[in-house]
């Protein structure tokens, strides 16, 4: 049975993408067969993943709004377990679309459905806002990832993504749960970046993972190579974090091979 993961945070900037790209590849270098839902009309984790996406001819988009089969939508990666459904520039128009349709929430769990149990993991790479698409990923998804930068205003926002959680977990998705709190962009030489994994770790306790995300050059340049970090340069800090992460989930959810 397959786990689907929503990494949202309606704050831009704080590492969504680049944690859909390198979690999913990482999982996938430890052989567990992963999908890469792309949910962000910018279909950044796309062309990070080598797709261009001006070549992209099914997208969510239309599995959503066109209600066609998402095996057609699939795409398969340079790594052996890693497939991804693209995004497209027609996901903006998404949410007006949907307003008069019937169970518009569920439109994204309609699509996965039928391919849930072929994978060990989906990653939904959310847009960074709360609108109707991102509350589709979210009633779709088992459990929720939200990474939160280690700089000044980190919690700024949180509260209102926790409650957003609360609200589909009593109205849409009473299975929701939270995954954990992943702190991205940590810099152990600044005091400010120690101050906000203390202050995190003091709210949050156990809910954050012990694996921490560090600002580093290699995850900030592979995505121009169209490239995960690990397949980029995999002695990295930024590729090694990635798949200390991928190994603390697969431990945590009973999968350790």
């Amino acid at each position: 049975m397959g786990k689907i993961i929503a990494i949202a945070n309606q704050k831009g900037g704080v590492g969504k993408t680049t944690a859909a790209i390198n979690l999913s590849a990482s999982m996938a270098v430890l052989e567990y067969k992963c999908l890469v839902i792309d949910a962000d009309p910018q279909s950044n984790a796309s062309s990070g993943l080598g797709i261009n996406p001006k070549e992209v001819r099914k997208s969510i988009y239309n599995c959503m709004i066109d209600q066609e089969s998402i095996e057609d939508a699939i795409i398969p990666t340079n790594f052996e377990y890693l497939d991804i459904v693209p995004s497209h520039i027609d996901l903006v128009g998404a949410e007006v679309e949907m307003i008069n349709i019937e169970q518009r929430e569920e439109r994204m769990r309609q699509a996965l459905a039928p391919i849930k149990d072929q994978y060990d993991f989906i990653f939904i790479d959310c847009s960074p806002s709360l609108g109707l698409v991102t509350v589709n990923a979210l009633t779709a998804a088992d459990s929720v990832i939200v990474p939160v930068q280690c700089e000044y205003f980190a919690l700024e926002g949180l509260g209102k993504l926790l409650n957003t959680i609360k609200i589909i977990q009593s109205r849409l998705n009473p299975n929701l749960s939270i995954e954990g709190i992943l702190l991205t962009m940590y810099d152990v030489r600044l005091r400010l970046s120690n101050q906000v994994v203390d202050e995190v770790t003091t709210h949050f306790k156990d809910m954050v993972f012990k694996t921490m995300i560090p600002r580093n050059i290699r995850l900030s340049e592979s995505p121009s190579f169209g490239l995960p970090t690990i397949a980029h340069d995999a002695d990295s800090k930024g590729a090694i974090s990635f798949l200390n992460l991928a190994q603390e989930i697969a431990e945590k959810n009973g999968l350790v091979k």
